[in-house]
């Protein structure tokens, strides 16, 4: 008699493990990010993603499943954003700052963002409301919240791929190598508990029920990736553990933006937030806002100009 593996497994709550879960799949990023370009009919995604009609479909459905696209199925269907993914904007505006930061990306090195309020090219930067410094995943402390509790949690079962530049033909895609490294659950969910202060091999399996192969392969890929690094705690025996590198924890705004995501929008029990962060610079509870480099403000959906080699490729409003 063949044995069942289970389907299930249990976590601690997190409004950013939900997220993940729900919209952390490299394909379904991908796929948000060309729909929010305005590419949005089944053909012209397959075209500019080289995905597979099977795998899109799929992650299509699932998008419309939880509420992240609507279908517009009157003539040649399409697909939109609702409110929700709408409100994925910061993270998607901190996967850019991340990735002209850490990377020579040929696509993104000839895309410039302006911000239509103040006209002036700009870099995106995560500010803590309260005190307005910029949000570093150093200065960060975590407490449990009112939505403390265990989640059950779907076991997909999905290989790690790599995705390569020419792999991904869209020359609308400007954070492929930030989708490489967070577009599979495991690593993701890794360097979220690194945040934590998670950094031996042991402590992450105890919070991470995955097979210790499949976690070994995880750990061994984000220190190939630059986003831990691996330091000698014990000599005898040989062990490492993973810290996060400077690379590492500059993904934390990354991290936060989805996480608030998560905590709008990932609550189907109305328990509230379950965690709660406090920014230690001013001691305030943290609450980040992604603003423009140059005049302050605040971005919001739409409010970015984008530029390939001179061309106005800016998403419809």
């Amino acid at each position: 008699m063949t044995k069942q593996l289970p389907t299930e497994f249990t976590t601690r709550a997190s409004s950013l493990n939900r997220a993940l879960d729900l919209i952390g799949d490299k394909w379904c990023l991908l796929i948000l990010q060309e729909v929010f370009w305005g590419i949005n009919s089944f053909n012209d995604m397959m075209t500019a993603m080289g995905v597979s009609r099977g795998v899109l479909s799929n992650r299509l459905s699932w998008l419309q499943e939880v509420g992240c696209l609507r279908k517009e199925a009157s003539g040649r269907p399409r697909y939109h954003l609702t409110t929700r993914s709408v409100e994925l904007y910061d993270s998607a505006i901190m996967a850019v700052a991340w990735e002209r930061q850490w990377y020579s990306n040929p696509q993104l090195d000839r895309v410039e963002l302006v911000h239509r309020n103040c006209g002036r090219p700009f870099t995106a930067v995560m500010r803590c409301v309260a005190c307005d410094d910029p949000v570093l995943a150093r200065d960060v402390s975590y407490a449990p919240g009112p939505g403390a509790a265990r989640d059950v949690r779907e076991k997909k079962v999905r290989r790690r791929s790599s995705i390569s530049i020419a792999e991904v033909p869209s020359e609308r895609a400007l954070y492929l190598n930030l989708i490489n490294i967070v577009g599979d659950r495991w690593t993701s969910n890794l360097i979220a508990l690194a945040y934590h202060g998670f950094t031996r091999f042991e402590h992450f399996h105890r919070e991470l029920p995955v097979a210790t192969n499949i976690l070994s392969d995880r750990l061994r890929f984000l220190v190939e990736q630059g986003v831990f690094k691996q330091v000698i705690y014990q000599q005898r025996p040989l062990r490492n553990e993973y810290q996060l590198s400077e690379k590492g924890l500059a993904l934390f705004p990354w991290f936060l933006s989805l996480l608030q995501w998560g905590d709008r929008w990932c609550d189907p029990q109305g328990l509230g937030k379950p965690m709660l962060l406090t920014h230690e610079t001013c001691g305030e509870p943290l609450e980040g806002k992604v603003r423009c480099s140059e005049c302050g403000e605040v971005l919001r959906a739409y409010d970015v100009q984008f530029s390939l080699d001179g061309r106005n490729i800016s998403p419809p409003g």
